[in-house]
Parts: structure tokens; C-alpha cells; sequence
């Protein structure tokens, strides 16, 4: 069973991120910079130089604005050498952001329906359909857009790769071994659970980054992806 994991740098200081980063050693070569770290630990420079340093690199930064300033933003995070970056899957985004990101390595990941949320929170927003409706709607949206994947819930990846095909990226948050909280996370999976569902990368943040030993839990991870026992 394949697949990727991308552990989330989701923490305030470039020294908090250094150290995870330290622990976790060659066991980990994908991270995610989102909010927190971009902001709070000048996780702009801090990407550059995990990719310098031969790591990958996610910047999670959901852009979502007029057609220019999302081309302009994704150029500048493409020429950084990063690997995947997000914005939300609205349609002229995702067009924009694939215009950008051409010819480049930089993939562009659509967000669909953030895994924090479930059908209530989807009504209340305003849409007119329940979570999976409206990922499936935003699928098909970034599909003919022709950006590289999706970030979407676990629960969703079989349906989601039904309509976008066999080549496209599906990115996974709210991913939870067994026995680990589930924190604000509202659509979550396990490691194996979420590649068998058709996922092939799963980003994992809280489970890893705040464990007492983060090694021996990425390991951990690492060995339910790959259909082993859990490691101790």
C-alpha cells in the first residue's frame, strides 16, 4: 500500500519547527507550513531552506482572491521550489493557480470542504448541499481546471477519485491512528483507511508533532500505511 506521509509543522516558532524537524530525521522528507507557521515562525524562509535542505514542502496557504493576485501568489510560491500549495476550489482560482503554476513543480491543490466541518456547518455557510455534494461539486470543478489534486476528508477520497481519475493527487487532513484524539476534526480517518480509500498523501500534525516522542509516532504512522503492525 503507497502513499505519503506529510507531517504539519503547526506550531509558533521557526525553533519549535527545527526541532520536530530534527526528531523526525530521515524517517520524514514532506512537511506542511500552514497559517501558524507561515505567520508565527517565518515559515516563508523556513520552507526555502527545508527545501534547500532536500526535504518537500506544502505550503498550506489557501488563496482565494481576484484572478491576478492569486497568479502573482502562486509564481512567487512556485519559485520557491515547493511542492504543493493550496487554494480554495473555486472555479477562476483553480484557473488561475493552474495558469501559474505551469510548467513549473509546483502542484496546486484545490481545498474542498475543510474536514473540520460537516453537513451543518456546509447548511449554515449557505450552500445548498451537504459535504460530500459539495466536494464532489468542487472535484469535478478542479478536475477540468486541470490543477494537480485535492485536498479533501478521508471519507470522501473514494468518491473524489472516482470523478477526477487515476492521476490526480488526494491530499487527506484530519487524519487519526487509532487511540489518538480527534481534536476539532469532524471527518477523520486511519492511515490505512484513508490510502485504501483511494488517498495518496495523508497530512498528519497533532498526533506527530505533540507526541513525547515524535519519532517513534511518525514511525508508528508509517507502519499502518503500510499495512504493518503499530510500532510501540
Amino acid at each position: 500500500m503507497g502513499g505519503q506521509l506529510i507531517v504539519g509543522l503547526d506550531v509558533s516558532s521557526r525553533a519549535e519547527a527545527e526541532k520536530i524537524v530534527a526528531a523526525l530525521g530521515d524517517d520524514v522528507q514532506f512537511y506542511k507550513i500552514g497559517y501558524q507557521c507561515f505567520y508565527g515562525a517565518d515559515g516563508y524562509a523556513l520552507g526555502k531552506d527545508l527545501i534547500a535542505a532536500g526535504k518537500s514542502v506544502f505550503f498550506d496557504l489557501k488563496l482565494l482572491d481576484i484572478d491576478n493576485t492569486v497568479e502573482k501568489g502562486v509564481a512567487a510560491i512556485a519559485a520557491t521550489g515547493a511542492a504543493m500549495l493550496t487554494v480554495h476550489a473555486y472555479p477562476k482560482t483553480l484557473r488561475a493557480a493552474a495558469k501559474a503554476a505551469a510548467g513549473s513543480g509546483l502542484m496546486v491543490l484545490g481545498v474542498t470542504v475543510l474536514t473540520s466541518m460537516d453537513d451543518a456547518d456546509v447548511k449554515e455557510a449557505g450552500y445548498e448541499r451537504d459535504a460530500s455534494g459539495l466536494v464532489a461539486l468542487r472535484a469535478q470543478q478542479a478536475r477540468d481546471a486541470g490543477i494537480g489534486g485535492l485536498v479533501a476528508s478521508a471519507h470522501e477520497a473514494e468518491m473524489v477519485r472516482t470523478i477526477v481519475g487515476p492521476k490526480l493527487a488526494i491530499v487527506t487532513p484530519g487524519i487519526r491512528p487509532a487511540g489518538s484524539d480527534h481534536g476539532d476534526q469532524k471527518r477523520v480517518m486511519g492511515p490505512a483507511e484513508a490510502l485504501a480509500a483511494g488517498a495518496t498523501h495523508l497530512v498528519v500534525a497533532r498526533p506527530i508533532i505533540q507526541a513525547a516522542d515524535p519519532a517513534v509516532a511518525a514511525r508508528a504512522i508509517l507502519a499502518e500505511m503500510a499495512g504493518g503492525v503499530r510500532v510501540a
